[in-house]
């Protein structure tokens, strides 16, 4: 297994992140002494397909109605104004 000293850890953390990730867990030491180890959450692989953003839900919604500005205004203001 990989060991790496912490100095090399922080200027080459992209990549020793990348290689855990795909499967190379590594070893972090200090002055030659191992501290940790690093290795990927389980259920995460390179090959994981990205979170969703925005917009996934596209055409699965029901189109917005256009009085959906003014839908149930006579109800709402009676439950402010009562009866008038």
């Amino acid at each position: 297994m990989l060991t790496v000293n912490i100095h090399d850890a922080k200027t080459q953390l992209s990549k020793l992140i990348a290689m855990a990730v795909n499967g190379q867990p590594f070893i972090i030491a200090k002055a030659g002494k191992p501290m940790v180890k690093v290795e990927a959450v389980d259920g995460v692989h390179a090959s994981s397909p990205p979170l969703r953003g925005m917009g996934f839900l596209k055409g699965k919604m029901p189109p917005v109605p256009d009085d959906f500005d003014t839908m149930c205004a006579d109800d709402i203001n009676k439950m402010f104004y009562g009866d008038e």
